[in-house]
């Protein structure tokens, strides 16, 4: 399903008097209101490809019909995103639940949608049909050599692929860990792990990132070998400069600071970028900004002060991408949701005052420096994004114009009730 530029704007017309007065009242007080309108604009949020059918537990999945059945599909899903918030105007790629057949074929495909490949994914976490090695006990971790020789080329052949796509980085994440005292030898493991992981960094292109994801626990409980932001670190370092860590937001234990972890690496130029979602007890790949809104803004203040600091694009110099799981809700719905967060978060945290913000905090003024950041987190900044979003082409309210059409209707239509996305 396609939707037209009529669509959204027969959808936007009814509603743009009210939306008018709403802007005008926030913008009065933005001296730097332009900027930030573009800034929010340009700022864009992959999606993965993973993500657009209906995510699963343990103890079983639940498919709501209509999902993509092949890679072609996931493109026109993520183009009408796309279409309806001009915000999804990427799409990354997991190999290999979603290698193209016809790469030529597919890039033409995701700029008819004005979509670009974001970072691809490799896969040594699970089995896969026909693999002449298991991964049960690790991959680039692995105490058999033929195993990590395995792992290896894999990564390298999604390399391969991301060239052929246009993409320009790496995501690495690894299983690799155990579940018992005694199961392995931690030095060894990362030892293993580093020697694995340069052989994939000697196979980028020149231009190319690689992004070393970390997560606490899961699937292994004892240990994880990137078991940290700290660890993740150290294999980035090790690397060379074309290593970064990626921070997923489900990745950590309870209660973890991480807008100061993202502090941190930023100011050692370290930080790749995010896996956004959001969690109450572990990796639970909720939608974004469902349980912790604030957090989500804390951790985009620290973002755009760092990423001023050191005059980075906010919209290029950092990857962005969802990873969330949707098991009780359509899977668009929740990806529109969750877009919608990340923006209304960003723009909460462009309106923070920062120049008062610094003066608070080098006369130790705490009470000023909390007001200054709850200033900007309870402003309604919708009708910033809403604006943001009908100049770039965008729909005013992307969910409703979704329910509206009846897309996911449509969609079942197209692709029969039972369907289940690649890959899940």
């Amino acid at each position: 399903m396609k939707l037209t530029k009529q669509a959204i704007a027969d959808h936007n017309q009814p509603a743009l008097k009210a939306h008018q007065k709403q802007f005008d009242y926030i913008a009065e007080g933005i001296p730097d209101l332009q900027a930030i309108l573009q800034k929010l604009a340009d700022f864009q949020v992959a999606i993965p490809s993973w993500a657009l059918g209906s995510g699963g537990t343990r103890f079983g999945r639940f498919a709501g019909g209509g999902e993509p059945r092949n890679l072609e599909e996931k493109i026109e899903d993520v183009g009408l995103l796309h279409a309806l918030n001009q915000s999804s105007g990427a799409i990354s790629l997991h190999i290999p639940w979603d290698i193209p057949g016809d790469a030529n074929a597919i890039t033409t495909l995701a700029a008819m949608h004005g979509l670009k490949f974001d970072a691809v994914n490799s896969n040594t976490f699970q089995d896969q049909q026909g693999q002449e090695n298991s991964y049960k006990f690790g991959s680039l971790q692995h105490v058999d050599k033929s195993v990590r020789r395995q792992a290896i080329e894999h990564n390298v052949e999604v390399i391969k692929h991301g060239v052929d796509l246009g993409s320009k980085a790496l995501t690495v994440w690894l299983a690799d860990g155990s579940c018992f005292p005694g199961q392995l030898n931690f030095r060894k493991a990362f030892q293993r792990t580093l020697e694995s992981l340069q052989e994939i960094y000697a196979a980028l292109p020149e231009d190319w990132k690689v992004f070393v994801e970390y997560k606490a626990f899961e699937p292994n409980f004892y240990s994880m070998t990137v078991g940290d932001w700290g660890q993740s670190y150290l294999y980035a370092n090790k690397l060379g400069p074309k290593a970064y860590t990626l921070v997923d937001l489900g990745h950590h234990l309870p209660n973890a600071n991480i807008e100061q972890i993202v502090s941190l690496l930023m100011m050692e130029n370290k930080l790749a970028g995010f896996h956004f979602n959001d969690s109450k007890y572990g990796d639970d790949d909720l939608t974004v900004g469902s349980i912790n809104p604030y957090q989500l803004f804390l951790i985009f203040n620290e973002l755009v002060e760092g990423m001023d600091a050191r005059g980075m694009n906010h919209a290029t110099d950092l990857g962005w991408m969802i990873d969330a799981s949707h098991n009780v809700k359509d899977p668009l719905e929740d990806l529109l949701q969750s877009i919608e967060a990340i923006m209304i978060a960003y723009a909460q945290a462009l309106l923070v005052n920062s120049k008062e913000l610094k003066a608070a905090q080098d006369n130790n003024d705490v009470v000023k420096a909390q007001e200054i950041l709850q200033a900007a987190y309870r402003t309604d900044v919708r009708p910033l994004i809403a604006e943001a979003r009908i100049r770039s082409g965008g729909a005013l309210q992307p969910l409703s114009l979704f329910r509206n059409l009846k897309v996911r209707g449509e969609l079942i239509r197209e692709r029969g009730k039972v369907t289940v996305a690649t890959g899940l």
